[in-house]
């Protein structure tokens, strides 16, 4: 396993829309790995298959803290097949725009399917920061960014941002 490096907005890989996994195979499953490495080195909570390169349609989400022990979900061809009508606030952040935050509205509530590592079918019901954390990185799958979901004027600030963080990086990040 290794960590893998972060694509940082704005970058046009990540306004991409990533591909179905036809079939699961050693090599999404060492994918789903390295992204777990990635993700917990970062430090964050979610993370897509796009945000390292990666067209296809994988995340993982893991909302345990440092003391506690890791409850990972990793998720190929994830699809909400319902969502609620109420909402939920919160101040969403990203591994791919570092240090910017912002709150976004999604629903509080969602139903969804999706392939496990194994290649079987499973179904979980989320809510709150979980449903949050799943929509966020379900958004990446279709080359939505969190600032899609806010003001113009925030998210062109934002990715003003970025463009001057990313002339600080060396020239292979």
């Amino acid at each position: 396993m290794s960590v893998l490096p972060i694509i940082v907005a704005p970058d046009p890989r990540l306004k991409r829309r990533s591909e179905i996994v036809e079939e699961v195979t050693d090599t999404h499953r060492k994918l789903i790995d390295d992204m777990l490495d990635t993700m917990y080195h970062a430090p964050g909570i979610g993370l897509a298959a796009p945000q390292v390169g990666v067209l296809q349609r994988i995340i993982i989400v893991d909302l345990s803290k440092g003391d506690e022990n890791p409850h990972p979900y990793k998720m190929i061809n994830p699809k909400i097949t319902w969502s609620s009508d109420k909402f939920f606030d919160y101040d969403e952040g990203c591994l791919s725009l570092p240090e910017h935050y912002a709150q976004v509205k999604r629903p509080n509530q969602i139903h969804l399917s999706y392939i496990d590592p194994t290649g079987h079918e499973q179904f979980l019901d989320a809510e709150d920061l979980l449903a949050t954390c799943i929509q966020h990185e379900i958004d990446h799958l279709d080359g939505v960014l969190f600032v899609d979901h806010i003001s113009k004027l925030r998210r062109d600030l934002i990715i003003r941002k970025l463009k001057k963080y990313k002339l600080t990086l060396p020239a292979d990040a």
